[in-house]
């Protein structure tokens, strides 16, 4: 049998928790033999949980965190003060090699800096970006930067364009991923002054394939597999693309439950709707890795039920299997005599 992937997953983080994170660890047991899960949490709470599940009891360890880091809190001094917080502990557990991995459906600041001042960027990286997979006509793309970096540099974009490409050959299987930096036209003179300044810097970038613009309305029709951006415009997209993809599921479902007519009619398409529809859930495609640090970080949804959970924890597993972090170090080298 493969060795373990070993991943600490922080289970009081996240408005369902720690029972949709506990359900989430045992689904993921169940379904990879390969898969060890540290819980890290309120010892108590997490027990309660557990009781209620068969599981193999040789993969799941829980690690006692009596505190917890609040959404709310300032999180570079929640870091610092609460040593004994599920977040804290369970970086640590990646910190010394324990782990693989790390997740987490808590506060989206705390993981940002904990990943960055517990686990340590890459030798070389300037700014780890958080990188979501977000459905597609054609499947999915990666949107990098989505929430790590408001404020970017174009030797920063350019970084996040090649750990993109790393990740979305080797974890999704694109053998040449092409890369689109979000702008407001097509034509290279377009954009505001990171635009401008990054799009020869990408044009230039053996490492990857840049195919230049692509605007906002293109990205869910499949225009591009890495959407390079900084943290705003990126969590403005994401976003945007949750919120429509919300309205359009209850606009469907309440047409289908509409009258009679409306409502055989749906049971004639159930099968092809379900199907349909679970490609546009962003929950179906885990959480999104924060790249370019020592050992894999994961930020899920706050509102991550146990079924977001198992598929992130999952992709914790090919993330080691296809050894990223180490590409990822071979491609950025050293960037700064490059760009």
């Amino acid at each position: 049998m493969a060795e373990y992937v070993k991943v600490a997953l922080d289970a009081m983080g996240g408005d369902n928790a720690p029972h949709e994170i506990v359900k989430g660890a045992i689904d993921a047991l169940s379904q990879r033999d390969n898969l060890y899960v540290y819980v890290v949490g309120r010892q108590d709470a997490i027990n309660a949980e557990l009781s209620k599940y068969s599981y193999d009891k040789n993969r799941l360890e829980v690690i006692d965190a009596p505190e917890v880091i609040e959404t709310a809190e300032p999180p570079v001094m929640a870091i610092r003060k609460k040593k004994d917080s599920s977040i804290v502990k369970a970086m640590n557990l990646v910190k010394d090699k324990t782990c693989d991995a790390f997740v987490s459906a808590g506060s989206s600041g705390a993981i940002l800096v904990g990943g960055q001042v517990i686990v340590g960027r890459i030798k070389g990286v300037e700014r780890p970006p958080l990188a979501p997979l977000i459905p597609t006509k054609d499947g999915v793309a990666l949107l990098i930067d989505c929430g790590a970096n408001m404020d970017a540099r174009p030797s920063f974009l350019v970084q996040f364009a090649k750990m993109g490409s790393v990740y979305m050959k080797y974890v999704m299987g694109i053998e040449n991923p092409r890369v689109g930096i979000v702008n407001v036209g097509a034509e290279e003179e377009k954009g505001n002054a990171l635009v401008k300044e990054t799009f020869p810097l990408l044009k230039s970038c053996p490492d990857i394939n840049f195919i230049g613009s692509i605007e906002a309305r293109d990205i869910p029709l499949g225009g591009a597999d890495v959407i390079v951006c900084d943290a705003f415009v990126g969590n403005a997209i994401l976003k945007t693309l949750e919120g429509v993809g919300k309205m359009m599921i209850g606009m469907v479902k309440e047409s289908l439950t509409e009258n009679l007519k409306s409502k055989i009619g749906a049971l004639l398409i159930k099968d092809s709707l379900k199907n349909s529809l679970k490609r546009v859930d962003v929950s179906e495609y885990g959480g999104a890795p924060l790249l370019g640090l020592n050992g894999l970080v994961v930020k899920t949804h706050g509102s991550s039920k146990a079924g977001e959970i198992k598929n992130t924890l999952i992709q914790c597993i090919t993330f080691k299997e296809q050894n990223i972090n180490d590409k990822i170090k071979e491609i950025i080298g050293n960037t700064e005599d490059k760009i």
